[in-house]
């Protein structure tokens, strides 16, 4: 059977096409109508979209990529000591080349068993958190005794940084990750592109050039406290005399069993007197 109906809003006529028991139609604005031999019928009120290309132009206006990064935080590094970890950074935020913020803390405890920092772009490591923030919610909603330890939480960090460069829109981040659980020291790293690794001690952007040959001399596994924070401030110093990005405010923090502690903003004592540094000398010792 087939019956002709009307659009109101259109005045157009549609064809429907019914069966013994049933039929319906579907409008290109808004009414879908059913029928059956019961004698009743309903409306159900809903949008069809048309796409007339739009969609397309809409959907590319929308797709943002970090090209470029902004604001921009230097090195961590990174030790394990002998009752957990340690971590240090400056708190500088550049803008391009530009030291544009001087108070921005890169450390943040993650849960209770972990410790994040990240150098690279600002903007990238606060939407980091917010996702493990999520992470460590549905974590203590189930509300079962356990929680997520350091080597769960570089796995997954693993994962999102994977799949953000594989969708060519990468956060622009290389993240440190540390922690302590059933009086295991964890300690592991993940660049941008989803590359990742553990070690004894680890260092981001130009820390990687400067302060690991540092840690290689100097690190080792009985470290104190006091022992790994002046490992940690020599590493700092070199930083701030060679990287033009590093300012004299930093931060250290360290994780224990008891928890995360990070140390209030304080600047390091420094020498600026070598007669390489007033008088360079294109070859000389001290010398770019």
């Amino acid at each position: 059977m087939t019956v002709s109906l009307t659009d109101p809003k259109s005045s157009t006529f549609f064809n429907v096409i019914a069966s013994d028991s049933y039929g319906f139609f579907f409008s290109p604005r808004l009414t879908v109508i059913f029928f059956s031999d019961f004698g009743f019928f309903f409306f159900s009120q809903f949008t069809i979209p048309i796409d007339n290309g739009d969609s397309v132009k809409n959907a590319e206006a929308d797709s943002q990529r970090t090209l470029y990064p902004y604001v921009t935080g230097t090195s961590i590094v990174a030790i394990k000591y002998k009752d957990g970890v340690l971590m240090a950074s400056d708190m500088g935020g550049s803008y391009g080349s530009t030291l544009r913020y001087k108070n921005i803390e890169r450390m943040k405890a993650i849960g209770k068993h972990s410790l994040l920092g990240a150098s690279g772009e600002i903007s990238d490591f606060q939407e980091i958190l917010r996702y493990l923030d999520e992470l460590v919610l549905n974590d203590n909603m189930w509300d079962d005794g356990n929680s997520l330890g350091p080597k769960e939480v570089h796995n997954y960090l693993t994962r999102v940084m994977y799949n953000r460069r594989n969708k060519f829109n990468p956060l622009w981040n290389t993240l440190v990750l540390g922690g302590v659980k059933n009086g295991e020291s964890y300690l592991g790293m993940v660049s941008m592109i989803g590359v990742s690794f553990e070690d004894n001690h680890v260092a981001t952007g130009f820390g990687n050039h400067l302060a690991r040959p540092i840690l290689r001399d100097e690190w080792h596994a009985d470290l104190s406290f006091e022992d790994g924070v002046k490992l940690l401030e020599k590493c700092m110093r070199v930083l701030l005399y060679r990287d033009r990005s590093a300012i004299n405010k930093l931060q250290i923090a360290k994780i224990t069993e008891e928890g995360v502690t990070v140390s209030q903003p304080y600047s390091l004592n420094t020498f600026w007197e070598f007669k390489a540094f007033h008088n360079p000398t294109a070859g000389a010792e001290g010398s770019w």
